[in-house]
C-alpha cells in the first residue's frame, strides 16, 4: 500500500454539529437586536469558515473589534450549552479511525474552529490518540476555500499534498482540499451530495468506507 495521509475537517466532520453552531449563531443575532441569520447566510459565510473571520464578513462596520471578538465568544458559549447533551462521534468514526491507524496512516486534524473548541469536542470524544497533528485557526489568516489550513496540516505531517486524502463536509472545505492538489471525501451531514464536488467518494457516514477504498485512491493504475 503507497504511503499515504487523512486529513480531516472537524466541524460536520467528525462530529454532526453544524445545527448547533447555527442555533447558536441565531440566539446571538436574536439577542443583539441583528436580523434573523438564514440558513443560507449561515452556510455560505460561517460555515466551515473561522467564526470571527465569518462576524467580520456578516457585521463589518457594525461592530469593533473587540465587539466582534466578545460575540464571537458569547456564541461559543451557546454553542457549547447547546450541543453538549447531544456530543458523539458520527456513525462509524472509532473504528474507521482504528482501522487506518493500524495499518500505518497518519491522520490529522485541520479544523477552521478556536483551539477552545477543538478542546471541547476531544474532551468529550476518546479519539484524540488516533491523530498526529491537530491545525486549528491559531494562525491562520486565510479561511476556506483557501487551501492555507490543509497545506499547513499536511506540512504538519510531513506530507505532499498529493499524497493526502481530506474528509470533509462543506463546500467550502471541498474547494479548499481541490485547491490543494489533495483527494477528497465528502460526507453529507451538511449538504445535500449534489452539491459537494468535484470529490473522490461520497459517503453518508464512516460505515461507507474503509481502508480499502480509501487506499485505492493513491493506487498508481487508477
Amino acid at each position: 500500500m503507497r504511503k499515504f495521509a487523512a486529513i480531516f475537517d472537524m466541524d460536520g466532520t467528525l462530529i454532526d454539529n453544524n445545527v448547533y453552531h447555527f442555533k447558536a449563531y441565531q440566539q446571538l443575532f436574536e439577542t443583539h437586536g441583528l436580523p434573523a441569520l438564514s440558513q443560507q447566510l449561515f452556510n455560505e459565510q460561517l460555515s466551515g469558515v473561522p467564526g470571527l473571520m465569518g462576524l467580520h464578513h456578516i457585521l463589518d462596520g457594525q461592530f469593533n473589534d473587540d465587539e466582534l471578538k466578545a460575540m464571537f465568544e458569547e456564541k461559543n458559549e451557546l454553542y457549547k450549552k447547546l450541543y453538549a447533551p447531544f456530543i458523539k462521534p458520527i456513525t462509524g468514526l472509532e473504528h474507521f479511525l482504528a482501522e487506518l491507524k493500524d495499518a500505518g496512516v497518519i491522520m490529522a486534524v485541520a479544523t477552521s474552529a478556536s483551539r477552545g473548541n477543538v478542546d471541547y469536542v476531544f474532551g468529550h470524544l476518546n479519539i484524540r490518540q488516533y491523530f498526529d497533528a491537530i491545525v486549528d485557526n491559531t494562525g491562520l489568516t486565510r479561511g476556506k476555500p483557501d487551501p492555507e489550513i490543509f497545506l499547513k496540516a499536511a506540512t504538519a505531517l510531513n506530507m505532499q499534498p498529493a499524497d493526502c486524502v481530506v474528509f470533509e463536509d462543506s463546500i467550502s472545505g471541498v474547494k479548499a482540499a481541490n485547491s490543494a492538489g489533495m483527494k477528497v471525501v465528502a460526507i453529507t451531514t451538511t449538504h445535500k451530495p449534489g452539491e459537494l464536488k468535484p470529490v473522490d467518494i461520497l459517503i453518508n457516514d464512516y460505515t461507507d468506507i474503509d481502508l480499502n477504498k480509501l487506499a485505492a485512491l493513491f493506487d498508481d493504475k487508477r
